[in-house]
């Protein structure tokens, strides 16, 4: 549904009872030639279709898709039937995001983290040896869970002339994002990793929430 009128945009609450589907939605869109589309999400090969279609003509689009990391949004793209070649023409990058917790100011204290654990988030040795991290201890002001508050962690994907050749080549996930990282994209892992060594977050935290570069070279 529509949730805010915004002056300058045109919005279309998508009712498939009516037939209007998010893949209708978009025709009707693309008819009046707008500068920039926003869909919603995309659900369906004929929406990703239509979608790419109108970024290949000119129009700067922007969507939504439910994946684990930025390089799985490429690979779902292609289970849903998109060809290879239009992927790879039509996008220019993906941004993966997701929300941490925040450490409670008011009841703060510091805290130990075994050393396999830091490892699993590419923390090296000698920086982990040193690092100060911290715990919410849980209080009245955050109801004793030791939280207060959520920041964003993200990883972008920057569709480079190598990541395209890749895609077109239809690579998996894990090659496009083993590229994109060796490119110097910085993982959800890694923005978590980064705030939590900033004492806004903890492991713990990170772990249960970003992806684990397991078996990845992370350049950061």
């Amino acid at each position: 549904p529509v949730e805010y009128q915004l002056e300058g945009v045109n919005q279309i609450h998508v009712r498939p009872a009516i037939g209007l589907t998010f893949a209708s939605g978009l025709r009707h869109m693309v008819r009046q030639d707008p500068d920039i589309i926003m869909v919603g999400e995309i659900r369906d090969h004929e929406t990703a279709e239509i979608a790419i279609h109108a970024a290949l003509t000119g129009h700067l689009v922007f969507s939504t898709l439910h994946t684990n990391d930025a390089a799985g949004a490429v690979a779902r793209l292609l289970e849903m039937g998109v060809e290879p070649f239009l992927a790879a023409s039509s996008l220019i990058g993906v941004l993966a995001q997701r929300l941490v917790r925040v450490i409670c100011p008011q009841c703060k204290t510091t805290t130990t983290v075994p050393a396999e654990t830091l490892a699993t988030l590419n923390v090296p040795a000698d920086e982990a040896a040193t690092a100060t991290l911290y715990r919410g201890a849980g209080c009245d002001n955050c109801g004793g869970t030791g939280y207060q508050g959520r920041r964003g962690i993200f990883e972008l994907l920057t569709v480079t002339s190598g990541v395209r050749d890749l895609i077109a080549l239809r690579a998996t996930a894990s090659q496009l994002k083993q590229k994109a990282m060796g490119e110097g994209m910085r993982t959800l892992a890694v923005s978590g990793r980064d705030k939590a060594l900033a004492g806004l977050t903890t492991v713990e935290e990170v772990l249960r929430v970003a992806v684990a570069d397991e078996q990845l070279e992370v350049r950061s």
